[in-house]
């Protein structure tokens, strides 16, 4: 990988994925699981979308481009979910959060280079 936008997009989603992987798994361990019910589905389709984009963007797919602007959609609202709970003191979910927000950032860059 020569483009390092595009290197530190997908470790980004990378990273990402693994956090929403283990947030998923932490919130399935809380007392209240149906409180969590909400965060561990975003938990599991952002770490989903995130391996797929990863993977796109890997294999300089013409469609890594609309996969990014899904990503991001779905790694905020995943991020604004987790932040919920991160405010009640889920660290997992904190960490989660801020992997979402940096990998949403990551792809609205990716699209901004394809824009340009």
């Amino acid at each position: 990988m020569t483009n390092p936008t595009l290197q530190n997009c997908i470790d980004l989603c990378n990273a990402c994925a693994a956090a929403c992987n283990y947030c998923a798994s932490a919130c399935l361990k809380e007392k209240d699981v149906n409180m969590q019910a909400k965060c561990i589905n975003l938990d599991l389709q952002c770490s989903a979308l995130c391996y797929a984009t990863a993977q796109l963007l890997t294999l300089d797919s013409e469609f890594a481009d609309d996969l990014c602007k899904v990503c991001a959609d779905v790694c905020n609202a995943c991020a604004a979910e987790c932040e919920k709970h991160a405010a009640m003191g889920m660290e997992h979910c904190e960490l989660c959060a801020e992997a979402c927000r940096n990998c949403a950032k990551a792809c609205e860059e990716m699209v901004q280079l394809e824009v340009q």
